[in-house]
C-alpha cells in the first residue's frame, strides 16, 4: 500500500511538472522578445551588412511569424536542443556540457558545506533557545543571508588570498594543471582523481575553497534559521514530551524524533533555494573567474547574444524544475503523510 501511494504521488508530481515547464519556457521565450529589434541585429548589427543580417535572421528563423518561432523553440527544447550562439556560432548544448562541470562542482560543494555546518548549528540553536550561543548563531545566520555574495567573495579574496596568501583567488586550477590533466568528464576535480594525480587534485580543491565557501554562506544562513525555527516547534510538540516522559535520552529524542520531523520544511526550503543558488553561482563565478555556465552567461549578456542567453536560462529553468521534483520525492520518503 505504501509503495503504491508513493508511486502514485511521484506520478502526480511528474504530471504537474509538465505545465510548470511549459509556463517557464513560455516566459523565457516572451522575455527574450520584448526588447525592440531582433537578437541578430542586437548581437551582430555593428559587424555585418544589411544583406548579411537578413541572411543570418533567416538562418536563425527570426524572419518567421512569432507563433512559428514559438513552436520551433518548444520543439528544439523537447529534443534538448538549446539553440546556437550568434557571436561564435556554438551550440548552447556544448557550452552546458563543457562548462557545466565547473558549475556543478561549485554548487555541490556549496550545498555540502551549507548542510554540514547549517544543520548542526540550527539544531544547536534550537535546543539552546535564547541562550547566548543561540543569539550568536542567529546573528551569524542573518549576516550570511543578507551579505551580497560578490562582496563576501571580494573580502575573502583580499583577506585569504592577498593579505595572508593562503588560497588562490581566481580560476578553477593552476594553468599547468588545466593544461596537463586529460578531460574525460568535463569535471576537473573528477578528472584529476581518475588520473590519480594527487597534487593536481589538491590544487583544484585549493581553488575551490573560497568560491564554495562564498556561495555556501548564501544558503547556510537560510538553513540555520529554518532548522532552528522548526526544531523549536518540534521540541514543543506532544510526542516529544511523551518520549521524554518515558525516559528516552534527550539526545535520542532530539536526533531521532525532533530533527527528522523538523527536516521536512527545511528540505522544502532548500529546494526553493535552488534558483537563488544558481543566481549566486553566476555572481560567484564572475567574482572568482570560475569557468562555469554563469560566467559564460554574463559574457553573452555583455555581447547581447540573446539566443545564447535564452538557451542558458532555459537550461537553468529546467534544472530548477527538476530539483523541485526531487525535493518533493525526498519529502515523501522522509514523511509518509505527504503521499496521501
Amino acid at each position: 500500500m505504501r509503495s503504491g501511494s508513493l508511486a502514485r504521488y511521484i506520478g502526480t508530481r511528474l504530471l504537474l511538472a509538465i505545465p510548470m515547464v511549459w509556463i517557464l519556457l513560455t516566459m523565457v521565450f516572451v522575455l527574450m522578445r520584448v526588447a525592440p529589434g531582433d537578437p541578430v541585429s542586437a548581437a551582430l548589427g555593428a559587424r555585418l551588412s544589411a544583406d548579411q543580417l537578413a541572411e543570418r535572421r533567416a538562418a536563425a528563423g527570426f524572419d518567421a511569424p512569432i507563433l512559428q518561432q514559438y513552436w520551433d523553440f518548444l520543439g528544439h527544447i523537447v529534443r534538448l536542443d538549446f539553440g546556437r550562439t550568434l557571436t561564435d556560432n556554438r551550440p548552447v548544448t556544448d557550452i552546458i556540457v563543457e562548462n557545466g562541470g565547473a558549475t556543478l562542482t561549485l554548487t555541490l560543494a556549496a550545498v555540502i558545506l551549507a548542510v554540514l555546518f547549517g544543520l548542526p548549528m540550527g539544531l544547536h540553536a534550537g535546543r539552546r533557545r535564547d541562550k547566548p550561543d543561540d543569539i550568536v548563531i542567529r546573528l551569524f545566520g542573518i549576516l550570511t543571508f543578507a551579505a551580497p555574495v560578490f562582496f563576501v567573495g571580494l573580502l575573502f579574496q583580499l583577506f585569504f588570498g592577498k593579505a595572508l596568501g593562503w588560497l588562490p583567488t581566481s580560476g578553477q586550477a593552476s594553468p599547468v594543471v588545466q593544461a596537463t590533466v586529460e578531460t574525460k568528464t568535463h569535471i576537473l576535480l573528477l578528472d584529476t582523481i581518475i588520473a590519480g594525480d594527487g597534487e593536481a587534485t589538491g590544487d583544484v580543491l585549493k581553488h575551490l575553497v573560497l568560491p564554495a565557501v562564498t556561495l555556501g554562506l548564501l544558503t547556510l544562513g537560510v538553513l540555520v534559521r529554518m532548522t532552528r525555527v522548526n526544531v523549536i516547534q518540534t521540541l514543543g510538540s506532544d510526542y516529544v514530551e511523551s518520549a521524554r516522559a518515558r525516559g528516552i535520552p534527550d539526545r535520542t529524542v532530539v536526533v531521532r524524533h525532533a530533527l527528522r520531523n523538523a527536516l521536512v520544511p527545511v528540505i522544502t526550503v532548500m529546494g526553493l533555494q535552488a534558483a537563488l543558488l544558481l543566481g549566486g553561482a553566476v555572481l560567484t563565478e564572475q567574482t572568482f573567474n570560475w569557468p562555469g555556465i554563469g560566467n559564460q552567461l554574463v559574457d553573452y549578456l555583455n555581447n547581447r547574444d540573446y539566443t545564447a542567453v535564452q538557451g542558458i536560462i532555459t537550461f537553468f529553468a529546467l534544472v530548477v524544475v527538476l530539483i523541485s521534483l526531487l525535493i518533493d520525492i525526498i519529502n515523501a520518503l522522509v514523511d509518509p503523510r505527504i503521499r496521501y
